[in-house]
């Protein structure tokens, strides 16, 4: 089943020397329990699709058609944006109280998330008690504790150094699988996204175009970590690295 469809996705720009295309004719779709990847150089709009997905901008024309009823939209940002001044715990509930949906339930639940994935001593704890893979991994409970229906994910470990990154994408991969959610990432690391995505959309340069759809069909798919041991996985690399066509 298609979660979403995408279909003839336009977005421009006004300034005062006139318009800027930014993506022109996007299409695609999202599964059921997928994870998609976009890729793309710099600058050429991959972020203004997750922000069009999650109404943070409008689109100039085109269609986003959801095929469930009143679908939740997890945004999860490149910082995690944890405020200093609250517990790990009112951390993670403030997505509920922002969609005033904060419940005994819905909080047992959010508690839930943190004792299954590795947090439970760190509740009543502080941000700055905790390192930044474990501060992204609050993140990821913090938007999984309203229930999305799909999780848009923009570069969300590029703040993290590279071992960190390596074992919070292990962890982040785990838990969308485990909660069987359905995923949107953006990301410039092509190893992330071949490891990680089932599907990988790459980009144009803007105006955005989408140059080519990959399937990921590495044998014996597990961790990313793992995956990036897989016969097939440079194949993937090089090819995608070509599509990109980036001159240094």
């Amino acid at each position: 089943m298609n979660l979403l469809e995408i279909k003839n996705l336009r977005k421009t720009y006004h300034d005062k020397n006139g318009e800027i295309l930014a993506l022109d004719d996007i299409s695609f779709n999202l599964k059921q329990g997928e994870f998609v990847a976009i890729v793309g150089p710099s600058g050429c709009g991959k972020s203004t699709i997750l922000s069009i997905l999650s109404s943070l901008e409008n689109k100039s024309s085109g269609t986003v058609k959801f095929n469930i009823d009143n679908p939740k939209i997890g945004y999860m940002l490149q910082n995690d944006a944890l405020f200093d001044n609250r517990t790990i715990l009112d951390n993670t509930l403030l997505g509920l109280e922002i969609n005033k949906t904060l419940n005994e339930e819905n909080k047992a639940r959010a508690i839930k998330l943190l004792d299954m994935y590795g947090l439970k001593d760190f509740k009543n704890k502080y941000p700055k008690n905790l390192s930044g893979g474990m501060r992204q991994r609050v993140a990821l409970i913090r938007t999984l504790a309203i229930s999305p229906d799909i999780l848009l994910l923009d570069e969300p470990f590029s703040a993290l150094d590279y071992q960190t990154r390596l074992a919070v994408s292990d962890d982040v991969f785990k838990i969308i699988k485990k909660e069987k959610k359905s995923a949107i990432m953006v990301t410039h690391d092509l190893s992330e996204a071949i490891s990680m995505a089932d599907r990988i959309i790459v980009l144009s340069k803007r105006p955005a175009l989408i140059k080519n759809i990959y399937e990921i069909n590495l044998p014996n798919k597990s961790t990313p970590i793992e995956n990036r041991k897989l016969e097939g996985f440079s194949k993937y690399y090089d090819l995608i690295w070509k599509d990109l066509d980036i001159h240094v």
